[in-house]
């Protein structure tokens, strides 16, 4: 119905076109010859007041200069003879005094129809050039000889004229702007004819052709060359649509005949299919076991990585310690020397004595420290291969999974802190704990801070209203766009053949929803880091 509403007939669109572009094609040709004419007219009109003025001035000195009797009246009867033009209404002589006052010397009227106007000297200044009033023009000159100035002239021209000949020029043009318009209107009636013709020729034709069906049917020749293309195009198209009626019914009874060969198809198809389906299912049980083994794959490959970093962290102290026990071997094996041939002498004693106490010094505390590393991987290591719950410091977990993986922190320039209250201790599962957040660590390493000398880790845990809130962030180079809506599923990696499973993050998805019963979350943004949020529910036993 609306577009109905908006479609508009050519009889109308021509008319309201022509009629359009001719009143505004005439409305600024005429406009435009009246404010010309206008302007030309103004413009002589200043021309000759200002000409004027100064001829009169010129003639005026004598009578300024000279102060013959009867000056007054001369010029103003000299005035009478000197003025002509029509236009010129008045004329003020103004004399300058010796004290530089000016008065009002004589003057002329028009004629006795135009009564005196009073005068305008106090207006010297303004009407020192042309100024326009309501139906006239002032103008003030000086009336000098010899750069003295003898008085003034005030001069006032009518533009009744000027009105009066734009106001006939105007009544002409709406005379012709009416006879334009008027032209067009038969100019456009007289084209709409010519087109409407053959265009409701071509429309009874299509309506005829389409309630009897008979394509066969052609349109006439038509006197427009352009609806005479369109016709013989609609005839065209008329062949070719009575060609495909024919193809249809021919293709329809062909149909009917590959439809029961086609059934019989479908029926053999559908029990291929079945077929297929318990091949499927069996193979998608098969991919359900094998992904079991590479989720346990990717556990162990985190505990290697730890296993890596202890034997790291381990070989320095123990080496230490192997260093300082051979260089106290040494040392004794000096004092037994000089003990069996008499030649130990007291400072030497002493010497010995101070330097096996910094060497067994070195020694002891090397060695606590590799047996400190050694029982941190042990409780971490339990911890990964057991699901079990019990007791434990949230803190001291913390700190042995740093303690575990600070070698490959060291080695990456990662700087991680740790922000969890000292008393905090809950009954849950440390395993699986101690396995997510490895897990996130290595992950920061290995993507995060892909390409950057340097990277920040902090992990935040508090307790509130019986859950275990963990907030991990980190802050390297994100998640990628495309990645984001899957990242928790299984074998989903930007490294892809670079040594990338895409389990790591699938891995801690299980361990929070299904070991631990909580929920986990992530916010990332590119060059921004990404921070994850978990929470499980736990067992407060301490918190000060």
């Amino acid at each position: 119905m609306n577009t109905i509403n908006n479609l508009t007939s050519s009889r109308k669109f021509l008319l309201t076109s022509i009629l359009g572009v001719a009143s505004l094609v005439l409305i600024t040709i005429l406009a435009s010859v009246i404010y010309i004419v206008e302007a030309d007219k103004k413009t002589q009109l200043e021309v000759s007041t200002t000409a004027w003025a100064n001829s009169i001035a010129q003639a005026s000195v004598s009578y300024l200069h000279d102060n013959q009797k009867d000056a007054q009246k001369k010029l103003k009867a000299k005035l009478k003879d000197l003025v002509t033009p029509d236009y010129i209404n008045y004329i003020h002589i103004y004399e300058n005094k010796v004290n530089n006052r000016v008065n009002y010397f004589t003057g002329f009227n028009k004629s006795i129809y135009y009564p005196s106007i009073p005068d305008k000297i106090d207006l010297i200044e303004q009407l020192s050039s042309l100024n326009y009033q309501q139906n006239h023009v002032e103008l003030i000159v000086k009336i000098e000889f010899d750069k003295k100035i003898y008085g003034y002239l005030y001069i006032q021209s009518s533009t009744k004229h000027i009105t009066d000949y734009i106001n006939q020029l105007t009544l002409i043009s709406v005379m012709l702007m009416i006879l334009g318009l008027t032209l067009s209107l038969f100019l456009a009636l007289a084209i709409q004819k010519k087109i409407n013709q053959p265009i409701s020729t071509i429309i009874e034709s299509i309506h005829a052709i389409s309630q009897s069906k008979t394509y066969h049917t052609r349109i006439e020749k038509l006197p427009l060359m352009e609806m005479d293309i369109l016709g013989r195009n609609i005839n065209i198209l008329l062949g070719r649509t009575e060609k495909l009626i024919t193809k249809k019914d021919d293709e329809h009874q062909q149909a009917l005949l590959q439809n029961n060969a086609l059934t019989e198809k479908v029926q053999a198809r559908t029990d291929a299919l079945k077929e297929s389906n318990q091949e499927l299912l069996s193979t998608l049980e098969k991919l359900h076991q094998f992904q079991g083994q590479l989720v346990e794959t990717e556990k162990m490959a985190s505990l290697g990585d730890m296993v890596a970093g202890i034997a790291h962290e381990v070989n320095t102290p123990i080496g230490l310690g192997v260093t300082a026990s051979t260089l106290m071997g040494d040392r004794l094996k000096e004092i037994k020397h000089a003990f069996e041939d008499k030649s130990l002498k007291s400072s030497q004693l002493r010497k010995f004595l101070i330097q096996g106490e910094e060497n067994i010094g070195i020694i002891y505390r090397n060695l606590e420290r590799a047996a400190k590393l050694i029982s941190s991987f042990k409780k971490v290591a339990v911890d990964q291969s057991s699901a079990d719950t019990r007791a434990f410091n949230v803190k001291e977990l913390l700190e042995e999974v740093l303690l575990t993986l600070k070698a490959k922190l060291n080695k990456e320039h990662v700087n991680l802190t740790i922000d969890c209250s000292d008393s905090l201790l809950v009954e849950s599962k440390p395993g699986p704990i101690n396995q997510i957040l490895i897990n996130l660590i290595l992950n920061s390493i290995i993507h995060g801070f892909e390409n950057r000398s340097e990277g920040a880790i902090s992990i935040s845990i508090i307790y509130l209203s019986n859950q275990l809130h963990v907030s991990y962030k980190d802050d390297g180079i994100g998640i990628d766009e495309n990645i984001k809506t899957k990242v928790f599923e299984p074998f989903t990696t930007t490294k892809r053949g670079s040594g990338g499973s895409g389990l790591g993050l699938h891995l801690v998805y299980n361990l929070v929803t299904q070991a631990l019963n909580g929920h986990i979350d992530f916010e990332s943004n590119a060059g921004d880091g990404t921070t994850f949020d978990i929470t499980f529910p736990v067992q407060l036993l301490s918190e000060q």
